[in-house]
């Protein structure tokens, strides 16, 4: 026996076994520089997350945004899509906080609006991409068969830049919110199938993972008890920054016409009806470009943060 390796009882079950030889293993470094290392323990993650002031800094914008989006109804009175031909672009005012569009309807109730939906285009965007990507990266990892397969159709995909490839898509589809998730969807899904794939290839390294096919666990057991949870560190980390490449997508698509079909409001399609009267009026460009770059910042400072708080090499 390997010194300092855990001694196994007879008594003990196979997942006790296996357990035990998972903690007694070392830390290991996962692709792109993500940790491999089985998963923080949660109070511990709590610890470390409060401890880190750039997640947490991160963690309140998107809260705080997220709470705006959600409790809309109740903050805003006015009708996002109504008109008033008698308040076209009026300037920020008590009646309108941060005035009227060229329709003269009132701009905050869109922007929050807006934001509304494109916090629900990111988050089921970044469903599709874990369910699409990252079953197929687990799959590939896993099944040497499929591997080639599942991979070859992934770097095909990427050979086109992913805005590109979700224009293609709605270029088909047509403009809609779902067409959308599923554009986007497709757009992200092989990187987060690569990042898959990685990790789950690193995990299955792992001395415990031997440990557990040497005792006679069935091979879609070790998956699921094993080797899923610890290759899930990465794949948390980069769905916060999928979160925010959908956003800038959605908005991306919408204003050039292919998301949110008007009178929706999209934080998208806000800025390209500001653009022909921004001299005009300029508050239709700062409210939705200050919200749209609050929300990503507050997700990207979220994403640094919870990737050095997983990182169990991380001093914190």
């Amino acid at each position: 026996m390997r010194p300092g390796a855990p001694r196994l009882g007879a008594g003990e079950g196979l997942d006790e076994r296996v357990q035990a030889v998972e903690r007694a293993a070392p830390a290991g470094v996962g692709p792109a520089g993500g940790a491999a290392a089985p998963a923080v323990p949660g109070g511990l993650l709590w610890r470390r997350l409060r401890r880190h002031r750039l997640a947490v800094a991160g963690g309140l914008i998107v809260l705080a945004v997220g709470a705006l989006a959600i409790l809309a109804p109740a903050l805003v009175a006015a009708d996002p899509t109504a008109i008033d031909v008698d308040q076209i672009l009026a300037r920020p005012s008590r009646l309108h906080w941060f005035g009227t569009d060229d329709f003269g309807r009132d701009l905050l109730a869109r922007v929050i609006y807006g934001t509304r939906l494109s916090l629900v285009v990111g988050v089921s965007v970044l469903v599709v991409t874990l369910l699409l990507g990252g079953f197929s990266g687990v799959l590939a990892g896993v099944t040497a068969a499929a591997d080639a397969v599942i991979m070859r159709a992934m770097d095909a995909l990427m050979a086109f830049p992913a805005i590109l490839l979700a224009l293609a898509v709605m270029a088909v589809a047509g403009p809609a919110t779902a067409n959308v998730v599923v554009a986007l969807g497709i757009a992200y899904a092989p990187r987060m199938a690569r990042l898959a794939r990685a990790s789950v290839l690193t995990v299955r390294s792992r001395e415990y993972i031997e440990a557990a096919r040497a005792l006679g666990a069935p091979p879609w057991r070790i998956v699921r008890l094993h080797i899923v949870p610890n290759a899930l560190a990465p794949l948390i980390v980069q769905g916060t920054f999928t979160f925010g490449y959908a956003i800038l997508g959605e908005a991306a698509l919408s204003f050039v016409g292919l998301g949110a079909v008007p009178p929706t409001p999209s934080l998208g399609n806000i800025l390209a009806d500001a653009r022909p009267v921004m001299r005009d009026a300029p508050w239709m460009i700062i409210l939705p470009s200050l919200t749209l770059s609050l929300t990503i910042l507050g997700l990207n400072l979220f994403g640094d943060g919870l990737r050095d708080v997983l990182d169990p090499r991380m001093r914190l």
